[in-house]
């Protein structure tokens, strides 16, 4: 892999992860517009790991006290703020692990289409704008109840549709749902954490079946630069909608959707 081609996926990747404005999108991007090569799937991984490694510095605070307290709840000694909200991201985890698993090879053969993904762009970042006009309200991650983790995992899930965004959809149900914008952020970041692990171990899986020579030095670079952008991405992005919220996002998205015709048509 040439230099730029390892820095240029790995910003993206970093940054698209977390912010609301689809790596789908982005992603298929690149091979379009470049004339670089597949990457490969070990430098997926790479880039994967390096997302995971971002959210769990960012989040080693909060994540420690939810382990604890989710431990003392599985071993009977009561459930706190914590344990509660450590069962909410598991079980918002289960309609995007099954619907991955039933769906994945539909999804990637049958729903690649520059339509749908533009569409998806447009439609979801219209409904983000509408969440956070008149649905956005005052609560925290530690207050939601398991109706409101089980209906943002059902969200999750159609961020297998490609231009939808994972953090995207499920910001935009945590908002009308009542969520402040930071709540509402924070438990999609959280989110992410088994999302990546299942997604990267898929991976993981696919590249232990289909050996291939290993470029380390790229993707010792992908990981590092990949991890690096995904922490800034998450710090300045929470501090970004404290003050000016999602409306530059859902004007980017629309804009962008609206290029992707225009660009492909």
């Amino acid at each position: 892999m040439e230099w730029l081609q390892v820095f240029v996926l790995s910003i993206v990747q970093g940054l698209t992860e977390f912010l609301p404005i689809s790596s789908s999108a982005h992603l298929i991007l690149v091979p379009e517009l470049t004339i670089w090569p597949d990457q490969g799937l070990a430098f997926d991984v790479a880039l994967h790991v390096g997302s995971l490694a971002a959210v769990v510095l960012y989040f080693r605070r909060e994540l420690l006290g939810m382990t604890r307290s989710w431990l003392a709840s599985v071993s009977g000694r009561g459930t706190d703020s914590d344990g509660r909200l450590a069962w909410w991201v598991l079980l918002a985890t289960i309609p995007v692990g099954l619907a991955g698993l039933a769906f994945h090879d539909t999804i990637e053969v049958a729903m690649r289409s520059p339509l749908l993904l533009a569409s998806g762009l447009i439609g979801f970042g219209l409904l983000l704008g509408y969440a956070d006009w008149h649905g956005r309200g005052n609560r925290n991650e530690y207050q939601l109840t398991l109706k409101d983790a089980l209906l943002v995992g059902i969200a999750q899930a159609l961020a297998l549709i490609p231009g939808t965004s994972r953090s995207g959809i499920t910001i935009t149900v945590a908002l009308l749902l009542g969520m402040s914008r930071e709540g509402a952020a924070r438990f999609s970041f959280l989110m992410s954490i088994p999302v990546i692990v299942l997604a990267g171990g898929l991976e993981v899986c696919n590249l232990l079946l289909e050996p291939q020579a290993v470029d380390w030095g790229a993707l010792v670079a992908g990981t590092l630069l990949s991890g690096i952008s995904a922490y800034l991405c998450i710090h300045y992005f929470l501090v970004f909608i404290k003050r000016i919220g999602m409306q530059p996002f859902v004007i980017y998205r629309v804009v962008f959707g609206l290029w992707l015709l225009w660009f492909f048509w």
